[in-house]
């Protein structure tokens, strides 16, 4: 009895989360000509919006020209929300991976293995790009881990944009007679100026 009572519950919730994504579809869509977003989501099964309606979590939806704030979500995982400019008549593609927060979604990895594969290897894209990116901002990354006489550079994440992950601090440690005065001039003789550069001192025993 219960299993019958529950049946028409689940079927009207049904219509309107497909009534959602339609009804958002059209809002997307209305004043102005258009432009096609092809959107590829993993977990397959969480909800995106764009400008806060609801849209299919994987394949095209036509959006008009602007910029547009997508946001994915899915319990067990991390919200993800980033945005999009559109123009008339762009073929925009875009990828809305989440990354697991919780026992729940790494639980969905395991028994989604493919997904969780793909999940790792867009990872590693996007880690390579950053350090891509990081390097051509500070050329001086080619050259850490530096050793010269009396200290050491290095670099860590920003200590004073630490929110920011293409930002990073330079670390200098001193350990012996002189090593600050060296280690400036080190830096200013391949020609970067320290003053452009987030430079954290500290100081060892020799």
């Amino acid at each position: 009895m219960l299993d019958e009572n529950r049946r028409p519950l689940m079927t009207v919730a049904a219509v309107v989360v497909v009534l959602a994504v339609l009804i958002g579809g059209f809002l997307l869509l209305r004043g102005g000509s258009e432009a096609k977003l092809s959107v590829q989501s993993i977990p397959n099964d969480l909800t995106l919006t764009i400008d806060g309606h609801q849209v299919a979590a994987n394949g095209d939806v036509k959006v008009k020209p602007g910029t547009h704030t997508l946001v994915g979500e899915r319990r067990g995982f991390r919200t993800y929300t980033t945005t999009i400019t559109a123009r008339s008549g762009d073929n925009l593609s875009f990828k809305m991976y989440l990354y697991a927060n919780s026992a729940e979604g790494r639980q969905w990895g395991q028994n989604n293995p493919s997904q969780e594969r793909e999940l790792e290897a867009e990872a590693g894209r996007k880690f390579d790009q950053t350090q891509a990116r990081l390097r051509q901002k500070y050329p001086i990354m080619a050259k850490l881990p530096y050793i010269g006489p009396g200290f050491e550079v290095d670099y860590t994440n920003s200590k004073t944009d630490p929110k920011n992950p293409e930002a990073i601090s330079v670390t200098i440690d001193v350990f012996g007679p002189d090593g600050r005065t060296k280690a400036l001039q080190w830096i200013q003789f391949n020609g970067w100026d320290p003053a452009s550069l987030d430079i954290i001192w500290s100081t060892s025993k020799p």
